[in-house]
């Protein structure tokens, strides 16, 4: 038996990546600089897991900003529109984030994680052909540290089947693709005859088509047939296309059965091949029952032979922390009930020995007595369980889930009310986090500042931004949210029931990171969290001011959740906490609101036969959150990229007065389910990309706002931009936001 990973966190444990990155964007280090850094990282995270005891140790899991696009470079996909760059960095960097002359590729959630991943534009015509440079670097990296990886690709089928095809039918382009994975392997096998290799395919985890496992069966005949090929699926069960890879000649699969706990492996062992049985939880924080885990891979496998099972992660480890050396501030209890992913590995490994029933160190004995301890405790903490809050969720009613006015009716008022202008104007809440800021709030939270010291720098920012926006034109206008770290961290600081790490920072996409709360307990709102803030942002214009929060399901979505009961309870008390600062809200005076459901699709399940139970609970967490209100204030919501095509009945159902999406990176092609399903809400669809540091001109805004007005009534949409832009800088955000306000008055002024 040997004990594997599907794959390692790679921006640092002290987001060494991401500092590194950000240096080499803004011409501070040399990409000599950033490559030994990258480097580093690599050996000492290797390391890590060689001296963990795990076996099969991956490369090409790393990368400077994303695995989809490393391998449309290995493949030669790059689109015609990035040729003209000559340096292959720079030209990797402009397909992922755009540059001065190139818009970035489109971004999109990596199954339903918070991760991103770079779509790749696909075209028949396309000269594929491989290379595979980088593994070879990789690959000898960890030679020279003693291991033997095994290398990591994401397979042909998941590739495509994740791409935007722009010329020709995704059979056609994998059957093309085939011929130069088999190059890949070829040039592998160079470096060992005997290289192990991981083919990521977890898009057999939602729902296959007959075609697609015949497609699968005859790709995998052709790759596998002289390679040492195990298949990687994760997040779901991949059952059909377990029975279908039996019948090929790869070497075996591995299997989640955390997410995927319906996986079955008879079909895998009748044919004799390997299974990885990924039972440590690669998503979420909480320590895995080590005697349950081993318990159950024996009972699993207890007819396999043992040289043919392997224990290993559910999914990549990219998706948790790195490790809790760095926690020095949590309550303790809560640290105990806590494993990121050094600890996982931990976990791997002693699983495995009692599975092979092998003598345990005495670190291996200190591992699993703290986790037995951790796993006891866990159960019976006063620190958990709220009676008053379990009370509230057991005392909901159909009421508390409805608006007491239908749409139709309610907006006639909010107009008569807020009386915007037709296409108004406005922002998605946040604006720039820079140095200076996040030392204000850092100093303050060390106490290195008053209380009052830091609150008057914070007002001040809110009065400039709010002269700002009123200079160039803004509508409905925002408070800038100076004083949030992160719009999940934020509130979560303020709720009972949840608990923050130090360095618990996980990658969002390229160096984005975020640091996802930790919901241990049951959830409540003390006080309120955003009033003052808002209030006085409110007091300094005659404009509608939106109050900013983060709804429910994406509070789920972006935290660490419980797993002690079910998700839909911990939702119910998440959106009963939020309603109270929505009422809040309102009684304060704010008119506008904006309860934002970034991460409402990510949280889908993977299995068509999963989602209804999940869009009841979802949908509902946030009816409960915004309902209450009187019918003339205005509900806004906002969405990240998703496909909607598929949840526009879910979207509907929210009942939200407002939905802003991201759209600028999509040509529109998001809106058009929203006209063809008559969709009754107002719509902001993003005009310019934030995750790009271009600047749009004023005529590119004005083409878009044209572009969305050929597939939307114009009074039903609102302009903004895609997302917020506490990731941009001033010097960006300020053109582009006034050339964003002079294209809108253009189009008004064509439009009359």
């Amino acid at each position: 038996m040997a004990t594997y990973v599907i794959g390692f966190p790679r921006i640092g444990e002290q987001r060494e990546l991401k500092k590194a990155l950000e240096a080499y964007w803004s011409g501070k280090i040399s990409q000599d600089e950033l490559k030994q850094t990258a480097s580093d990282l690599r050996k000492r995270h290797w390391t890590y897991q060689k001296n963990a005891g795990i076996d099969m140790i991956s490369v090409n899991d790393f990368s400077f900003y994303d695995n989809m696009l490393d391998m449309t470079v290995m493949l030669n996909a790059v689109p015609e529109k990035y040729k003209d760059i000559d340096n292959c960095m720079d030209r990797y960097f402009a397909m992922a984030r755009g540059d001065a002359n190139h818009k970035a590729m489109e971004m999109t959630k990596w199954f339903n994680t918070n991760y991103h991943y770079i779509v790749p534009e696909l075209d028949i015509d396309m000269d594929f052909k491989a290379n595979i440079d980088k593994i070879v670097l990789e690959y000898n990296e960890a030679k020279e540290l003693g291991i033997e990886p095994k290398v990591n690709l994401i397979g042909p089928i998941t590739y495509v089947k994740l791409s935007k095809i722009v010329n020709g039918d995704e059979k056609a382009i994998i059957e093309k693709l085939v011929p130069v994975y088999k190059e890949i392997i070829a040039k592998l096998k160079e470096l060992n005859p005997n290289v192990t290799i991981q083919m990521d395919e977890p898009y057999f985890v939602t729902n296959p088509t007959k075609e697609d496992l015949e497609l699968l069966e005859k790709v995998y005949n052709e790759l596998a047939s002289d390679a040492n090929i195990y298949v990687a699926t994760y997040f779901e069960h991949s059952n059909e296309a377990n029975e279908v890879l039996a019948k090929t000649p790869i070497k075996g699969m591995f299997l989640d059965f955390v997410h995927g706990s319906e996986n079955s492996i008879k079909a895998l062992v009748d044919a004799g091949k390997e299974v990885g049985i990924g039972i440590v939880n690669g998503r979420n924080v909480w320590v895995n029952d080590i005697e349950k885990s081993a318990a159950f891979v024996k009972g699993l496998t207890e007819a396999v032979e043992s040289d043919k099972v392997h224990v290993g992660s559910s999914c990549s480890l990219l998706h948790v922390p790195y490790t809790l050396k760095y926690e020095t501030k949590m309550d303790e209890d809560i640290k105990s009930w806590i494993s990121y992913a050094l600890e996982k590995l931990d976990e791997i490994r002693v699983i495995n020995k009692l599975v092979k029933n092998e003598e345990l160190s005495e670190y291996d004995k200190e591992v699993l007595e703290g986790n037995k301890i951790a796993i006891a405790t866990r159960k019976t903490s006063s620190k958990i369980h709220d009676p008053i809050v379990q009370d509230r969720v057991s005392n909901l009613t159909e009421k508390d889930k409805h608006r007491s006015m239908p749409f139709e009716e309610r907006i006639k008022l909010q107009h008569e009310n807020l009386k915007y202008p037709i296409l108004p104007t406005t922002t998605i809440g946040s604006f720039p986090q820079t140095p200076e800021l996040r030392k204000l709030r850092r100093d303050f939270k060390n106490g290195l500042i008053s209380e009052e010291d830091y609150k008057a720098q914070i007002k001040e920012m809110i009065k400039d931004l709010v002269k700002f926006q009123e200079e160039i034109g803004l509508d409905v206008l925002v408070h800038g949210e100076f004083e949030r770290n992160d719009m999940v961290e934020y509130f979560g600081e303020q709720l009972n029931g949840v608990a923050f790490s130090q360095n618990g920072w996980v990658q969002s996409y390229g160096s984005r990171c975020v640091k996802p709360p930790l919901i241990y307990g049951d959830v409540s709102r003390p006080k309120d969290m955003t009033v003052e803030w808002i209030t006085y942002a409110q007091s300094l214009t005659e404009k509608p001011m939106k109050g900013m929060l983060t709804g429910p399901v994406t509070m789920l979505n972006w935290s660490f959740v419980r797993d002690d009961q079910p998700k839909r309870t911990t939702a119910y008390q998440m959106a009963i906490a939020i309603r109270d600062e929505v009422e809040a809200l309102e009684a304060a005076g704010i008119k506008v609101i904006q309860v934002d459901e970034a991460a409402l699709r990510e949280g889908y399940p993977l299995r068509n036969e999963k989602r209804a139970e999940y869009e009841d609970w979802a949908i509902t967490s946030f009816r409960i959150t915004t309902s209450s209100v009187k019918p003339e204030t205005q509900i806004h919501t906002h969405m990240c990229y998703s496909e909607f095509s598929d949840i526009m009945d879910a979207i509907e159902d929210m009942d939200a007065d407002v939905i802003s999406i991201e759209n600028a990176r999509s040509d529109n092609s998001l809106l058009k389910i929203f006209k063809e399903r008559g969709y009754k809400g107002e719509i902001g669809p993003g005009v310019y990309d934030i995750h790009s540091p271009r600047i749009p001109s004023k005529e590119e805004i004005v083409e878009q706002i044209e572009a969305i007005l050929e597939v939307l009534p114009a009074e039903k949409v609102w302009i903004n931009p895609d997302c917020g832009l506490k990731t941009r800088k001033w010097e960006e955000v300020k053109p582009s936001l006034k050339n964003m306000v002079d294209a809108t008055i253009e189009v008004r002024k064509k439009l009359q």
